[in-house]
């Protein structure tokens, strides 16, 4: 049988597409957690803050690197093939995490692993909450996708911090609302005014998260052209 062996481009795909998959299958299994950022800020005399937003913003900053130097290289439909992919793979890992919670655990007397209980508690994320992770990491994903290439396609190899941080302005803002909207206010575990509060900060956070990580973005741009293509980077 005949077996064919990657080249440079490939493996780095690979590479990429794994910690992709990696990264976005995590956000999605720990979002159902909310966390409080202690931080205060006086805006002309009113106090902001602290804020509240979901722990699943953790591993997004890596999403969004991976999405950026994955379309920059491999183009929009490689990405948008990628990301359906992903979407198919993070409805795979709840549905094995639905059937585990339905086999009863077996309990050890003085033993620290988890019973049922436990289990189902960390692991046993409402319906909705699946759908919307699922939807909104979809639509947001396309649109980053789309948004990106589009301008590239205006300004070339140029002014990779416009695109990069032009695509997340309006796919994060879609991502942060769907999320919520349909995980956590329409099943009512939310209320709406508590969504219009969590909703903006998330996606403040993430578009601070997405401007800071631009010297990355660049750093990894030269890397990879330089020491994984052997081509010569002349962006800016």
């Amino acid at each position: 049988m005949k077996t064919y062996s990657l080249n440079r481009s490939q493996w780095l795909f690979v590479f990429l597409a794994g910690l992709f998959v990696t990264n976005a299958v995590t956000a999605e299994l720990i979002s159902n957690k909310l966390i409080e950022i202690p931080l205060v800020f006086d805006v002309f005399g009113t106090e902001i803050g602290p804020f509240v937003t979901i722990v699943g913003i953790l591993p997004w900053p890596v999403v969004f690197l991976l999405t950026d130097l994955l379309n920059e290289f491999y183009g929009y439909k490689a990405v948008k093939n990628l990301s359906w992919i992903t979407a198919i793979l993070i409805a795979y890992c709840f549905i094995i995490v639905g059937i585990s919670m339905e086999i009863p655990a077996f309990e050890i007397e003085g033993s620290n692993l988890s019973d049922d209980e436990a289990y189902n508690k960390v692991f046993g994320q409402a319906q909705m909450v699946i759908v919307g992770s699922i939807c909104a990491f979809l639509v947001s994903q396309l649109l980053d996708a789309f948004l990106f290439s589009w301008i590239k396609s205006k300004t070339g190899s140029r002014y990779i911090w416009l695109r990069s941080t032009g695509s997340t302005v309006f796919s994060q803002l879609i991502d942060s609302y769907i999320v919520l909207y349909i995980g956590f206010v329409l099943p009512g575990s939310l209320s709406f005014a508590d969504f219009m509060s969590i909703a903006p900060t998330n996606y403040v956070l993430k578009l601070v998260i997405a401007i800071l990580l631009t010297p990355l973005i660049y750093l990894g741009h030269y890397i990879i052209r330089k020491f994984v293509l052997n081509q010569k980077s002349e962006v800016r």
